[in-house]
């Protein structure tokens, strides 16, 4: 499975940027999706899902209220809104194992090359 996200880049704390991902299996329409990132030198932490429908969404409390997910069938988006500077990781789209895969890892089976988020202060 092939997944790509992209839209990061270098911005200043308080703008928005939007992290789109796209797959090449039409067959991840029928399950989550979800965002994580990974800042250096620490671990990968989730950051929203969605369902299979969009019906569901879950956020990070960290980013709850700032960003938001949506989906397309196959392609899954990110628009971050009021980027602080601990926010800066790369950003990592994955797709879920079953139609509501929440926050854990372990909830997700193939993921995409990241892309790399920086907001400076």
């Amino acid at each position: 499975v092939q997944l790509q996200a992209f839209g990061g880049g270098l911005v200043q704390a308080g703008d928005s940027l939007r992290l789109s991902c796209t797959t090449a299996r039409r067959t991840s329409s029928n399950n989550a999706m979800g965002w994580f990132r990974q800042a250096p030198g620490k671990e990968r932490e989730f950051v929203a899902a969605i369902s299979w429908n969009g019906g569901s969404t879950s956020y990070a409390d960290s980013v709850k209220d700032r960003f938001s997910i949506s989906r397309d069938n196959a392609k899954a988006y990110l628009q971050m809104n009021s980027l602080k500077p601990e926010d800066t990781a790369v950003y990592y789209c994955g797709i879920g194992r079953s139609a509501y895969s929440g926050s854990s890892l372990n909830g997700y089976q193939y993921w995409g090359q990241g892309t790399l988020v920086t907001v400076s202060s």
